[in-house]
C-alpha cells in the first residue's frame, strides 16, 4: 500500500510517517521502481503502535524503546512495566501541577470583583516579581497582602 493507504489505516497522517522514518522510530519503507513508498501490513501495525503510544503521552525516545521491547518476542515485562510506571509518575507529577495552577486561578478570580473598579488581584498577582515559579509556589495576591499556597500533600507546614 502507499503512504496515503497507510495513513488511512493506521491514523497516522503521511507527514507523521515520513518524519518518522526520518528519526528512525520506524523501518524506512520500501519503493518501488518509481521511488513511490510501499508499506506492509506490519507496518501499518507499527504506526498504530506507535499512534496509541504518543495518544497515551509517550515520548518518542519511549516509543522507540517501547517500540524495540515489542518486537523483541523473548522480552521481559518488567522493563515494559517500568517504563510504563515511570511514565504515569511523570503524568501525575503534571496533574498536580496543573491543579494547583486551576486552584491558584480560581481563588484569584474569587478574589476579584469583576465590576467597574481598576483593582484587581489577577493582575496584581501576574505583575508581582515574586510570585508563582521563583519560588516554586502559586502566590496569590489578596487585598494587598501575599498568601503562599502549599501543594495538596505538601511536607511544609504541616505538623
Amino acid at each position: 500500500m502507499n503512504i496515503g493507504q497507510a495513513a488511512k489505516a493506521s491514523g497516522v497522517n503521511a507527514k507523521l510517517i515520513r518524519y518518522y522514518e526520518g528519526i528512525g522510530l520506524i523501518p524506512e519503507a520500501g519503493r518501488t521502481a518509481a521511488g513511490y513508498r510501499v508499506y506492509t501490513p506490519y507496518d501499518v501495525n507499527v504506526l498504530r503502535f506507535v499512534r496509541r503510544a504518543r495518544t497515551l503521552g509517550f515520548s518518542l525516545e519511549r516509543i522507540q524503546h517501547l517500540v524495540g521491547l515489542w518486537r523483541d518476542k523473548g522480552r521481559a515485562s518488567a522493563e515494559v512495566k517500568r517504563i510504563a510506571l515511570e511514565h504515569v509518575a511523570e503524568l501525575e507529577a503534571r496533574i498536580a501541577e496543573m491543579r494547583a495552577m486551576s486552584d491558584t486561578l480560581q481563588e484569584l478570580a474569587d478574589a476579584c470583583h469583576g465590576d467597574h473598579r481598576p483593582d484587581c488581584p489577577i493582575l496584581r498577582d501576574l505583575e508581582s516579581p515574586g510570585s508563582g515559579m521563583a519560588t516554586g509556589l502559586p502566590t496569590i495576591h489578596l487585598r494587598g497582602r501575599r498568601k503562599r499556597t502549599e501543594p495538596e500533600g505538601s511536607l511544609r507546614g504541616s505538623a
